[in-house]
């Protein structure tokens, strides 16, 4: 007479053990799932609309500052500003796709040494920094905005991340954007910026509450000088290219 099969049923408490540690992997799940969602829907929403305030702004408030903040379209800053900040911040701006390779390494092995090296995020990466985090310097922040440059290279045009990057960046103290650094230092609209008063704006986005446009000092005059070069090179190069056509 055969004998039947028989498989031992598993413990009681070895069955809860798996289930909930199925659980808590399918919450990490929906959770990174719907953090995903949430981010392309506020990716799509401010390729639409210009940003109603970032926590830079909101920190600056706390800090005491009166906030000025003027949001316009790209049509409305004049070409010498965009110029500017290419030439200043980023001249590859319209050749990648949101990271410099190099650069980051250079940082990475400038930071194990004790040293900063400027300039090794690139005008992507700063816009989804000040847009959708927060200003603290580390790791886990500089992942977010890995993965927010990604989106914003993927769904936006680059006119539009340099729109949103003259829109939000911190240009003194509670000073943001272009349209409110224009009418704060010059009392002109962004359009109307010459060359030289374009540089000195983008002679000071290192450390806009360290440097000064009015009454500049002999570093801020010096490196406005060479912005302005720098952005002639930039026109007639066409390294502002992907916005004006």
């Amino acid at each position: 007479m055969n004998q039947p099969d028989f498989t031992p049923t598993p413990p009681l408490e070895t069955l809860k053990r798996k289930k909930r540690k199925t659980g808590l992997f399918g919450w990490i799940g929906k959770l990174i799932i719907g953090f995903v969602a949430f981010s392309v829907l506020w990716v799509l929403v401010y390729m639409i609309v210009p940003a109603p305030f970032t926590t830079l702004m909101i920190q600056r408030a706390i800090e005491g500052n009166k906030i000025s903040y003027h949001p316009i379209s790209l049509s409305k800053i004049n070409r010498n500003l965009v110029d500017s900040v290419i030439a200043s911040e980023d001249a590859r701006f319209c050749h990648h796709y949101g990271f410099e390779l190099d650069a980051m390494q250079k940082a990475y092995k400038a930071n194990k040494r004790g040293k900063k090296l400027r300039g090794a995020s690139t005008i992507s990466q700063q816009t989804s920094k000040n847009l959708f985090l927060w200003p603290s310097r580390s790791y886990i922040r500089k992942g977010f905005e890995a993965g927010f440059t990604v989106l914003t290279e993927t769904i936006w045009t680059k006119r539009r991340i340099m729109e949103m990057y003259l829109n939000v960046a911190e240009m003194g103290d509670g000073v943001f954007g272009a349209e409110a650094a224009s009418l704060y230092y010059f009392n002109k609209h962004a359009k109307d910026l010459t060359p030289y008063e374009a540089a000195r704006i983008a002679a000071i986005l290192p450390s806009p509450q360290k440097y000064r446009v009015n009454s500049p000092g002999p570093y801020v005059q010096r490196r406005a000088y060479a912005i302005a070069r720098g952005a002639n090179t930039v026109r007639d190069s066409g390294l502002d290219s992907c916005i004006y056509k």
